[in-house]
This record gives C-alpha cells, structure tokens and sequence, in this order.
C-alpha cells in the first residue's frame, strides 16, 4: 500500500531522501524536476521519517510527535554512511573479481602450454629397464 497512487514505497523514500541530500537553493529545482509538490513531500517526509511509510500512515500536525531537524539529520547520515559502505564493498568486490579473472586467464594459457607441450611429446611410451636390484 502506497500513501500516493503510482508511487512504490521505495521511490517515496528514495525521493525524500534526495530531496533531503538536495544542497540549499536546489530543493525547489527537485521537486521540478520530478513533478513533485512541496505538500507531498512535507507529507512523505512524515511518513519516512515519523510514521509508518509502509502501511500507508501519516503522523497528525500537531500530535505530540516529535519531528526534530535533529533526528533527520542523523538518519540522512546514517543512511550517508550505509551507501559509502556499501561503495566501499561493491568496489572491494570488483577487485576481487578482477583479480579472479587474471587468475583464470592465467590457468587458461598454463593449460594452453601443458597441452601444446603433450602434443610435442613422442608418440610412442618409452620402454622402462627395470632396475637391477640388489
């Protein structure tokens, strides 16, 4: 259930948190730029960040909730800092793939070789002379 048709759940919280990471002066642009009004996302904003976005439920004005500048400031950072290590992994991930692929390639042309050297070999089994015992 969504509080606005057409919107998941998820775009709401992807919009307000970059409405929220939008620089000073460029807030207005966004929601321009997204067809968004500054209502609905006051009321989205609610949601994200003191009710339940999920269910669809909005916090009343004035209920006794409080929705400190404090508090999404905190989240939009704690959230800052998800993505950063998020990056970080995604990129420790990638050189290990890359890694992985010179390894690969690298058996590839060790396995090219030892078979190009079995195809210099002599064809016929050398005959063994059995050792002499003592």
């Amino acid at each position: 259930m969504s509080i606005t048709p057409g919107f998941t759940v998820e775009e709401i919280r992807q919009h307000v948190h970059l409405y929220q990471l939008a620089p000073h002066g460029m807030k207005g642009r966004y929601l321009a730029e997204h067809g968004l009004t500054y209502d609905r996302l006051r009321r989205w904003r609610s949601a994200v960040f003191d009710g339940d976005l999920a269910r669809g439920l909005v916090p009343r004005e004035g209920s006794g909730v409080s929705t400190s500048q404090n508090r999404r400031t905190a989240l939009e950072k704690e959230r800052a800092s998800e993505r950063a290590a998020h990056a970080a992994e995604v990129e420790r991930l990638d050189a290990r793939v890359r890694e992985l692929e010179a390894a690969n390639e690298a058996l590839g042309k060790a396995i090219g070789l030892l078979h190009t050297m079995s195809e210099q070999e002599p064809a016929t089994p050398r005959k063994r002379t059995p050792r002499s015992g003592s």
